[in-house]
């Protein structure tokens, strides 16, 4: 009889926690880490509201310290199943400037028999930034922005070392106390809630300017907020200032916040909504941000990821296409060759057309790496059961935007070309998409045979909406069913309004 084989031992598996006591909500994220492959298992936030409890002599009042306490009750229980080396609790701008912060802390790592560190605002900001570098991976120097309950970290990082950090004692639950007093959103209250965001900024913004930065990532909060506004009006972008002044004057005509109605705005983020808004308004103005993007972690995957020192030099773009690869069967070999074809065209494009991006390969290369991720469903329509499973996890490394951006490109990879699931972006940003899909469809056609031996060295010719592949003598004579696809492909791309000749 043959003996059982054991497989634990070549399974290394632990759970970790974080836990954050920010100034407008307490977080707690839960992970289990098999392999070196983080995922997350659990996330709990409560509205806590531990700034608004801060009086003249920034005291906490014990109504707020009992909200935090109740809290965290909820959470020790989680956190006895975890050993205690894999845990981190940090507290931020509040329990910074509480004069009584001591007695809250005394109580707080009783309840939860573990060690609470009030982080300063610099190392807020550096872990923020680790949270957002490792799940929202970018080229380049990247600003990041955090609006949190009672202060704004600031951070000016390339890929996972911030370079240059702030912390500004402003914040959402403090500015709606101080400013919007009542609730009532008036013109006055946001111009003096700006007024004094701009005073802070006046100290820092210089400095940050100098900075030659391609990338801004906001983490969670107002800037969430937003782009849940975004996603609830069907408009894929980023945030842009003219979607900020058109949310300023929604918020003036509702008048208050009691009365307050924005499309996709969630009742528990009304109250401190206003006051982010005016702090986010005038970052961008300072700024000079064109765009912002939402980050996939913040302070809470900072700390997680602080603690699995062995992941710190992964790249997790490819840590995140390999593991869905291996989750979902996708064949490796036809995904990387799909992928150096796409990629090969794509240099082509972007030295002929001024329409590319900084993260243009980025999607491309996801794109084509996944595009075949459906069939772990079935064949018939594996490009719509392929963004069905896009849609419904998680890509670390690639932003909101990103992520919507390949799963459009797989929906679209095969028979007829739908160009009206770009319509919903902006008009910086189709061209570029529609371009993509062009060079995604003829590399999966020219890819057909599964073999690199038949896949041809090709030449594109980019006259704006005109395109013309050109493939080495007799390829097309020799290869007549990749040659029917091609034109097959031809008169789909004909209908869609592109003239695409192969020569």
């Amino acid at each position: 009889m043959q003996p059982e084989i054991q497989h634990d031992s070549l399974v290394h598996s632990e759970h970790y926690a974080a836990v954050d006591l920010g100034s407008n909500s307490f977080h707690m994220v839960v992970v289990h880490v098999v392999n070196g492959n983080v995922q997350i298992i659990g996330k709990v936030k409560q509205k806590v509201r531990l700034a608004a409890g801060l009086n003249e002599n920034m005291e906490l009042d014990d109504i707020s310290m009992e909200r935090g306490w109740q809290c965290l009750q909820t959470f020790a229980e989680r956190l006895q199943d975890i050993p205690a080396s894999n845990i981190r609790v940090v507290a931020t701008a509040t329990l910074r400037l509480a004069t009584n912060a001591q007695a809250f802390i005394k109580k707080a790592e009783t309840i939860l028999r573990h060690k609470l560190d009030v982080i300063s605002g610099e190392e807020e900001a550096r872990q923020i930034y680790l949270g957002v570098a490792y799940t929202s991976a970018n080229q380049g120097n990247s600003l990041v922005i955090d609006i949190g309950g009672a202060s704004t970290e600031i951070i000016i990082g390339n890929d996972m070392q911030p370079i240059h950090l702030k912390s500004l004692d402003m914040g959402c639950v403090t500015f709606m106390e101080r400013y919007f007093r009542g609730g009532q959103l008036t013109a006055a209250n946001f111009a003096e809630a700006k007024r004094q965001a701009n005073l802070l900024l006046d100290e820092v913004a210089d400095a940050f300017l100098c900075f030659d930065w391609h990338n801004c990532l906001g983490a969670s909060g107002t800037p969430q907020a937003i782009t849940e506004i975004l996603v609830a009006q069907n408009i894929s972008d980023a945030i842009r200032l003219d979607y900020l002044h058109q949310l300023q004057q929604q918020c003036i005509e509702c008048g208050s916040v009691d009365k307050l109605d924005i499309e996709g705005l969630e009742e528990n983020r009304k109250a401190i909504f206003a006051s982010g808004l005016a702090i986010l308004i005038c970052l961008f103005e300072r700024l000079s941000i064109k765009e912002m993007n939402i980050s996939g972690g913040a302070l809470r995957e900072g700390l997680i990821y602080g603690m699995l020192d062995n992941l710190q030099e992964n790249d997790r773009r490819a840590q995140t296409l390999n593991q869905v690869m291996a989750r979902y069967h996708i064949e490796k070999s036809h995904a990387d060759a799909v992928r150096g074809l796409a990629l090969n065209l794509c240099h082509q494009l972007c030295a002929q057309a001024a329409i590319c991006h900084l993260d243009t390969e980025a999607v491309l290369g996801a794109a084509a790496t996944l595009h075949e991720i459906g069939l772990h469903i079935e064949y018939k329509k594996h490009h719509q059961h392929g963004a069905y499973i896009l849609s419904h996890i998680d890509l670390p490394g690639y932003t909101r935007l990103q992520r919507e951006a390949i799963r459009d490109l797989v929906l679209s990879h095969r028979l007829k070309v739908n160009t009206a699931v770009f319509d919903n972006y902006h008009d910086d940003i189709k061209p570029m998409l529609n371009a993509l899909l062009r060079i995604l469809r003829i590399a999966t056609v020219l890819c057909l045979r599964r073999q690199n031996k038949h896949i041809p060295t090709v030449e594109l010719i980019v006259d704006e909406d005109n395109w013309t592949i050109k493939l080495p003598d007799g390829w097309l004579s020799s290869h007549p069913l990749i040659n029917a696809e091609l034109a097959n492909e031809s008169w789909l791309q004909h209908q869609a309004g592109w003239h695409l000749t192969c020569q």
